[in-house]
């Protein structure tokens, strides 16, 4: 069993790496051809970083554990929501872009909404209806997900305001694509070791499938995130740690939820609505935090109170597993 801990964390060390070397090699090209700091947080480190949530749950679907594939997504969700969030507030009130409250909040939002009904079949077509994200559900989220790319270049061809500057390290062309194709290499082997390992656990505590992907496997995949929103937020760059969060959840749910059913159509466990919930009522109660007192701000105070929520989210799925 040591062993199997052993190998668990060596497979989130090998997923963090490879997202590192995938972010570094993918924002190096992107900052090389002009584009801002919010754009990036919301699409080159956003998929980076949620890349560990692809490879997690793309391999759980192929091998049939489906609570661990959408727990995995699920969890990583009110992870970042909740607890990166709330930590990197607590570090340092996150003023927020005004695009960011008007439309990447309620797109996440919106998302949630568009997966909860697509899973959700009984609710739609009666209770002899099979929960599951078909291919078709998952060519819907492609879709959106196209429309979200959309959005964003669009901002940026219209000149909004995305954030200050950060310094990227600027890697020749040649050594930024090999540090891609490392990335998703590592990525893939890590994945691998983490899925496998963290089933092996859950088998040998007693644990089910749907507490494993919703707090070991979404905890360790969503590290990036902590890490890029933690030290942004030090920093000051609050642009990058809200952007990061929103876009990696927008990514979560659009693309990541998307290739999974596309490759691999994922049965629903209909416990987990109370876990997606959870999402709809976090990301709700930010729009409200983002629209009272300090407008379009984060204060310290709001931050605790969605740190305070996921411990209260986790003591409750531990205890009621």
């Amino acid at each position: 069993m040591l062993l199997t801990f052993a190998l668990l964390i060596a497979g989130f060390v090998v997923l963090i790496k490879g997202a590192d070397f995938l972010v570094g090699g993918a924002s190096s090209i992107a900052k090389s051809y002009g584009v801002s700091n919010l754009a990036i947080g919301l699409t080159v480190v956003a998929c980076g970083t949620s890349a560990p949530e692809l490879l997690v749950s793309l391999l759980s679907a192929i091998s049939g554990r489906n609570d661990a594939s959408f727990g995995n997504v699920i969890g990583s969700n009110n992870f970042n929501l909740l607890m990166i969030l709330g930590l990197s507030g607590v570090i340092a009130p996150l003023v927020v872009q005004r695009n960011t409250v008007r439309y990447e909040v309620p797109l996440s939002l919106f998302a949630a909404v568009i997966l909860f009904f697509l899973v959700n079949d009984s609710l739609l077509f009666g209770a002899g209806a099979t929960n599951a994200l078909s291919r078709l559900d998952s060519l819907i989220l492609l879709v959106l997900f196209g429309i979200f790319l959309y959005y964003i270049f669009q901002t940026m061809r219209d000149g909004a305001d995305l954030g200050e500057t950060e310094a990227i390290t600027l890697y020749s062309k040649p050594k930024a694509s090999l540090f891609i194709l490392l990335g998703l290499g590592m990525l893939i082997g890590g994945g691998k070791l983490v899925v496998d390992n963290a089933i092996v656990i859950a088998q040998a505590f007693g644990l089910s499938e749907k507490l494993i992907g919703l707090t070991i496997l979404a905890v360790g995949t969503s590290l990036p995130e902590l890490a890029t929103s933690l030290v942004a937020a030090y920093r000051k760059n609050t642009d990058i740690a809200i952007g990061n969060v929103v876009g990696s959840n927008i990514f979560n749910i659009l693309l990541i939820l998307g290739i999974t059913g596309v490759v691999q159509p994922v049965g629903y466990n209909v416990a987990l609505n109370f876990d997606l919930q959870v999402f709809m009522g976090g990301t709700v109660m930010l729009i409200i935090f983002m629209f009272t007192l300090n407008t379009r701000k984060l204060d310290r105070w709001e931050a605790l109170i969605l740190v305070l929520s996921y411990l209260t989210y986790t003591v409750y799925l531990v205890t009621s597993d």
